[in-house]
């Protein structure tokens, strides 16, 4: 099983960084107008003490949570830093994320303070009224603002810093599952420094490393595999507000980005929308999920270097498969990476052998190498290690050398465009319509997205159904934008097996067969 003897905090982690870095760039950021601001690691932990002092007169102690609700902004990053430095939590929720959402996640997580953009504000007042918490101190940001201005009170000073332990709790992050609802994945101060070791180490990152960050700071993505790895390293940080497929890689050359980290769907993305640029100096690029042969051999040359493939998880904390750098293989996840314990095994938990389908389990130290449980679950937390193993819910292969395939996800979870959407909570937001009496969402492939859902729908009073667009907008003021049905379809009866369970096969069959 993974452990780790050298284990550190993540506060003490970016201390480090800022201690033996202070005058080399940390953040570089472009608004989207496409002004440039750059800030050294002293300077931004100057910024990090400023917001820590505004956070801390606001309530945000050791222990307590805040929330956020933020593009790819300064203020993100350095709001996740100061709640790291005071021994609070953040828990960051998808910014563009309705209401009913962002009302579970501050309900369930109880935030002393609140942060959305100020063009945002209105959906995130409505969120802290149904989360019954209009106690709630919340700051409005402007995401393009480079001088942090509503942080206004006296810096946290050194000898107020607390410090934070290994287990101390840095952020509960969100991620769909199984069921309807949401698990909050329990990310620990060890977790987040953890994930920044494995990660650099596998990319072989070094201090003169710029990583170029596109994807969303609200996934695990960009947290651990691109901010936590460049602090652990003491490398830089080009921050993009948003992902552009024709934008990507004039913003590698123009930040003269080394390191970037995708999903197959951006890529396919970029393949599509973007064009070859000269000045690249990118020289290592992650991606999660497969892409074509044809593909990948098109975005090497494109990228100036062969993109390495991944796997992991928000609860796997670094990823627990990497392509190797000398020899990457398109289809493939990878090994073992250097620190973590990974096997194959089948339903009673015994090894699988090379060439046979099992599921994917994580080894590790709950807290530490791996997330400390599920928020307020234990049961749930513990029905999802068999042995001390973390079961996926993953299918692979692994073949004589170490190398592993992917074969299939969990049945009741989408990958679209790389954000996990549960099939269960489309479902039930279905049917909580007062005209339908029940649901059923499967997967259609898309070229882009990887796939994307599809409902079939029954009408509580056949005589009078809902309409398509009715349904459409009932979905769109209570889902993210991945989750909501791309096709929704009215039919008579869902398909069922003797026993009552439907036929998802079939309508995945007829989801496949109409037009995208």
């Amino acid at each position: 099983m993974s452990t780790w003897a050298g284990a550190v905090s993540f506060a003490s982690a970016w201390d480090r960084a800022v201690s033996s870095r202070a005058d080399e760039t940390f953040l570089i950021f472009e608004t989207p107008s496409g002004d440039v601001s750059r800030w050294s690691y002293g300077d931004f932990d100057e910024a990090v003490d400023r917001v820590a002092g505004t956070l801390a007169a606001l309530g945000a102690e050791p222990g307590a949570a805040v929330h956020l609700a933020l593009t790819n902004s300064p203020t993100f990053v350095a709001v996740w830093l100061a709640a790291s430095r005071l021994g609070a939590w953040i828990v960051p929720s998808d910014p563009m994320g309705r209401t009913p959402e962002l009302a579970g996640h501050i309900e369930r997580t109880r935030p002393t303070v609140g942060l959305c953009a100020v063009t945002r504000a209105g959906t995130y007042w409505a969120a802290v009224a149904d989360a019954g918490r209009n106690d709630l101190r919340v700051i409005e940001i402007d995401e393009a603002d480079i001088t942090l201005a509503p942080f206004d009170a006296p810096p946290l000073g050194a000898t107020e810093r607390p410090s934070p332990g290994l287990g101390d709790r840095a952020a509960v992050m969100f991620t769909s599952g199984t069921t309807g609802r949401p698990k909050g994945v329990e990310v620990t101060q060890a977790n987040y420094a953890f994930a920044g070791k494995v990660m650099a180490e596998a990319a072989g990152l070094a201090p003169d490393d710029r990583q170029l960050v596109v994807l969303p700071l609200f996934h695990a993505n960009a947290q651990y595999y691109s901010f936590a790895s460049a602090i652990w390293t003491g490398a830089s940080v080009a921050l993009m507000p948003a992902f552009s497929a024709s934008g990507f890689l004039p913003a590698a050359a123009r930040h003269s980005a080394t390191c970037a980290s995708l999903f197959a769907a951006p890529i396919r993305m970029i393949l599509a929308r973007g064009s070859p640029v000269g000045g690249l100096r990118l020289r290592h690029c992650w991606y999660a999920q497969n892409i074509a042969a044809d593909q990948y051999s098109t975005v090497a040359r494109w990228f100036g270097c062969r993109p390495r493939q991944l796997y992991g998880m928000t609860e796997t904390i670094p990823a627990v498969l990497t392509d190797e750098p000398d020899d990457p293989h398109h289809a493939s996840m990878g090994r073992v990476s250097v620190g973590c314990a990974v096997d194959v095994q089948d339903a009673a938990g015994g090894s699988v052998e090379p060439g046979v389908v099992g599921e994917v389990v994580v080894g590790g130290e709950p807290g530490l190498t791996l997330f400390a449980g599920y928020l307020d679950a234990p049961d749930i937390t513990a029905a999802s290690f068999r042995d001390g193993w973390f079961l996926t819910g993953d299918r692979a292969v692994r073949d004589d050398t170490g190398r592993h395939y992917f074969d299939g996800r969990r049945s009741d979870v989408l990958k679209v465009s790389g954000e996990n959407v549960s099939i269960v909570e489309v479902e039930s937001t279905l049917a909580e319509h007062p005209a339908v009496l029940e649901a059923a969402v499967v997967g259609r492939p898309d070229e882009i997205r990887d796939e994307v859902p599809v409902a079939f729908v029954v009408a509580a009073d056949p005589s009078a159904p809902p309409s398509v667009p009715e349904l459409g907008a009932w979905c769109a003021e209570r889902l993210a934008k991945a989750k909501r049905p791309v096709d929704i379809a009215l039919i008579d009866e869902l398909p069922r097996t003797s026993v009552g369970k439907i036929r998802k096969f079939l309508l995945a069959e007829q989801a496949a067969d109409e037009p995208s």
